[in-house]
């Protein structure tokens, strides 16, 4: 993979944080939550949010 540029390296850490905050906000709301349906909602996508930050942060190790 080629060298990141620095703007492409701070973009990458802002959607890192953006996909953690995400992640950190839907956990907080799923065990918030009474029913059922929307709870599991809330999960996936924190999941979701979770797997993208993996992702993202995959290409700094590269």
């Amino acid at each position: 993979m080629a060298n990141l540029t620095q703007i492409e390296l701070q973009n990458l850490r802002h959607l890192i944080g953006m996909h953690e905050t995400s992640y950190q906000k839907l956990n907080t709301y799923a065990s918030q939550a009474v029913d059922p349906q929307i709870k599991q909602m809330f999960t996936k996508s924190a999941q979701d949010a979770l797997n993208t930050k993996q992702k993202l942060m995959s290409f700094l190790n590269n």
